[in-house]
């Protein structure tokens, strides 16, 4: 499988910035990971750019020139093989709508779905505008798909219907992740397949606090229990700068496996310029490894 799409490509990176392809948008976006990089691109190609944006993730910042100027007000980008489209839009937060560093976890959770001689359930937290959502309903899953925003919830129904999914079993939940997992196992429901993308910090629809070093490893101990017996993937991705690979490995196998278990593979995210440089973007921790 390919690890690309025509209507992304990562053009540059260095000095704290990234410059990408979004379908015709060319971005100028903050990277704090390319701080200690050099862009290899001439001046030109970065002036170029669509737009530009300045300010923290965690505050509202700013686009240069004005969104309502760009070439387009949306745009359509889809994943050939995997049949996913997202409609993008840029957002106070700097964000697009869409993480192109899942893309190869999307690729695995399609094949590990595939897999599976019945339907899989599916729980996603954290699931932001549903990318792992659309691979894994494409692939036959029955999911739940859960997220505090609102507008993030509204934006992955929409990525859905864009997806041909709008008749899918795909159930939309605005909700706290670890209240509505305390739920779930006060149920006594069970899924086959867990995806968390965790922030380092965030807030529930009523104002919960969320804290990655103090509510991972308890959330991830219900994830175990609300896991079935027959469990097809666990998969938990991360972008909080001071966890590695290790140690979020050694969340989930205390959290879901126990020491005796099964480990789980971890690694990093990273994408990919055409020339082959690769831009570190997160790390993930899955099972079957």
């Amino acid at each position: 499988m390919t690890t690309h799409w025509t209507d992304y490509e990562l053009l540059d990176f260095g000095a704290g910035r990234k410059l990408e392809r979004f379908g015709t948008w060319i971005l100028d976006r903050p990277c704090p990971t390319a701080v200690d990089e050099t862009p290899t691109k001439k001046t030109l190609t970065w002036a170029g750019a669509t737009a530009r944006y300045d300010g923290s993730r965690a505050t509202n910042g700013k686009w240069t020139p004005r969104p309502e100027h760009w070439p387009t007000p949306t745009c359509i980008l889809g994943t050939a093989d995997l049949g996913i489209t997202f409609e993008l839009a840029p957002l106070p937060s700097g964000q697009v709508g869409i993480f192109s560093e899942q893309f190869k976890n999307w690729q695995w959770i399609s094949q590990q779905i595939h897999k599976a001689a019945k339907p899989v359930h599916v729980l996603n937290l954290f699931a932001y505008t549903g990318g792992s959502t659309m691979a894994a309903a494409l692939a036959g899953a029955n999911v739940t798909h859960v997220d505090a925003s609102k507008s993030m919830v509204a934006r992955a129904r929409r990525n859905a219907e864009l997806s041909q999914l709008a008749k899918s079993p795909i159930r939309w939940i605005v909700e706290d992740a670890l209240k509505f997992c305390q739920r779930e196992l006060k149920r006594g429901n069970k899924y086959d397949a867990i995806i968390l993308d965790p922030p380092s910090y965030g807030h529930g629809p009523k104002g919960e606090a969320w804290s990655i070093r103090r509510d991972l490893l308890p959330l991830l101990e219900i994830c175990g229990q609300l896991s079935s017996e027959d469990r097809k993937l666990i998969l938990c991705t991360c972008h909080t700068p001071d966890i590695g690979p290790a140690e979020l490995n050694a969340y989930l196998s205390d959290g879901i496996f126990g020491h005796c278990g099964q480990p789980p593979r971890s690694g990093k995210l990273f994408l990919q310029t055409a020339a082959g440089r690769k831009l570190s973007s997160g790390i993930f921790a899955r099972w079957p490894a």
